[in-house]
């Protein structure tokens, strides 16, 4: 019967989770469940990929993640890694590229042109 309830408390944890609602459990609890958020790893050529396909150049890359140019330079030539946020918004952008094309608007002046 317990191992059940916690079948059904696993699913359903694991439901709220992916649906995005915010829940009490701790790290140690959802371990126990089963549930482990994934590490977040992306390499330097991943950055590369996701950068030129993107049809962009390191410095307005930069901009749009409000990062230094510094960083994605180092980050591209693997000195270094992207941390935190960062990190998380670079492995959503390899998924989905456009998630930031609201950052990117031309100017009134570039349209009238």
């Amino acid at each position: 019967m317990r191992t059940k309830m916690n079948e059904a408390i696993k699913v359903t944890l694991k439901d709220l989770v992916d649906a995005g609602v915010k829940t009490t459990f701790t790290k140690k609890r959802m371990k126990e469940l089963g549930i482990v958020v994934s590490e977040t790893k992306i390499s330097p050529g991943k950055i590369r990929q996701i950068r030129k396909s993107s049809h962009l150049s390191q410095a307005v890359f930069a901009d749009l993640l409000n990062v230094s140019l510094s960083s994605v330079r180092h980050w591209e030539q693997g000195l270094r890694k992207p941390t935190g946020p960062t990190k998380v918004l670079l492995e959503l952008l390899l998924k989905e590229p456009h998630i930031l094309d609201y950052r990117i608007r031309k100017s009134k002046k570039s349209i009238a042109a």
